[in-house]
């Protein structure tokens, strides 16, 4: 008996189940992970929308208004601050068929993809980390549980004074001062995406733990739920489709594109994941970052960021700019650099891991007019110094 028509069967399915499972688990740690931060829903931008935090306030007139008289209206300003502009990122990475012959492909496939799908989650919460870092709400206390209150209030206070609804505060915190407040006090700790949380402590939603390369000891971040979104583009998108690529998404809501194939030229099995991607808090005052000193000596102060002379001119091919920087670098620091409309603030120990690398030497791909800033790292990611020029690339 032939089958039936219009069957669904093996021809149909163009995407393999190593793609859908890859899409499928990266679609439900965000999933959670916005849960718990409180985001109601990811909000789609098209390619190039500029992220934009404010700063709000108002001036309340006299209300002491007398029968029939005119309402004096009441002074409300809301300033931009611009940050970078949403865009579309690709990634790849390539397994070898004598990878796979050694080790197996349990390790040498899924294991890659599980680091993959790793840093791709890690590269939008970094980026997170570092913008609220940026928070105007700035204040020192004495103690760790203090600065947790006290910043929790003043993003509450802030959100009062704004006329703005703020139903409940997500704190981030250095998992070592976390422990070092707990002693020998039992209390569950919660992973989700790889990021450590607890729930309902101190009068917080949710803390979350994080470790020193995203925020340091005696630092506290505290921000209302409202004021967190994720934007995201759509890998689907139909002008991406009409150059002949083909990603595999998960759902409604599709965050990333992943696609799996061989390269037969190489024998290596290469995958490839588009995402475009952005946590972001609406109102910059609307973020607390509050630190603890024990009023004791003063600290050391900071060192100042060292500055670098970067000069551009056109590169070799269309499109490059050749990218010079005076005083050379220190041994066994590297070189980091970010494009965008105006230059980046830069301040000395300032984590630059997420910005593209720079050997000092090759080429930089990047449009006249842009605004190039390098800064000199440490090999752990720790800004010493730093440097911008407006881009001159070849036509």
């Amino acid at each position: 008996m032939s089958a039936k028509a219009n069957l669904t069967g093996t021809a149909q399915i163009t995407t393999t189940p190593r793609e859908i499972d890859f899409v499928t688990r990266f679609a439900q740690n965000w999933d959670a992970l916005m849960q718990i931060m409180g985001i109601m829903r990811p909000i789609e931008k098209t390619p190039g929308t500029k992220l934009v935090a404010s700063k709000a306030s108002i001036v309340l007139q006299n209300g002491n208004v007398g029968e029939g008289e005119a309402i004096p209206y009441s002074q409300a300003k809301v300033e931009p601050v611009y940050f970078d502009d949403i865009k579309i990122e690709k990634y790849a990475k390539a397994v070898s068929i004598e990878a796979v012959e050694k080790y197996g492909a349990a390790v040498a496939v899924q294991k890659t993809d599980d680091a993959f799908l790793y840093q791709l989650q890690n590269k939008v919460l970094t980026t997170f980390y570092d913008f609220l870092k940026t928070g105007t709400l700035t204040a020192i206390e004495t103690t760790w549980q203090r600065a947790l209150a006290m910043s929790k209030g003043a993003v509450l206070n802030k959100f009062q004074n704004m006329q703005l609804t703020a139903t409940e505060v997500v704190a981030f915190v250095n998992i070592l001062d976390y422990y070092d407040y707990l002693g020998d006090k039992d209390i569950t700790i919660q992973t989700v995406a790889g990021l450590n949380y607890v729930q309902d402590f101190l009068g917080y939603r949710t803390v979350f733990l994080l470790s020193d390369n995203f925020i340091d000891r005696g630092m506290v971040i505290a921000v209302p739920v409202e004021n967190i979104d994720l934007y995201y583009i759509d890998p689907s998108n139909s002008d991406f489709a009409q150059l002949g690529l083909n990603y595999t998404v998960e759902g409604v809501t599709n965050l990333i594109g992943f696609h799996a194939d061989g390269n037969y030229t190489t024998a290596v099995g290469e995958s490839f994941a588009l995402m475009g991607m952005k946590l972001w808090a609406e109102y910059l005052d609307g973020i607390a970052v509050y630190t603890v000193s024990d009023g004791g000596d003063d600290p050391e102060p900071t060192p100042d960021l060292g500055t670098l002379t970067v000069t551009s001119e056109a590169g070799t091919a269309a499109g490059d700019t050749k990218i010079t920087v005076t005083p050379a670098k220190a041994e066994g620091n590297i070189y980091k650099y970010k494009v965008a409309d105006t230059a980046t603030d830069v301040t000395y120990d300032m984590n630059v891991q997420n910005w593209a690398v720079w050997d000092g030497i090759a080429d930089i791909t990047a449009a006249t007019d842009k605004v190039i800033t390098v800064v000199e790292a440490t090999a752990d990611y720790k800004a010493r110094a730093a440097g911008s020029a407006t881009v001159v690339s070849k036509a």
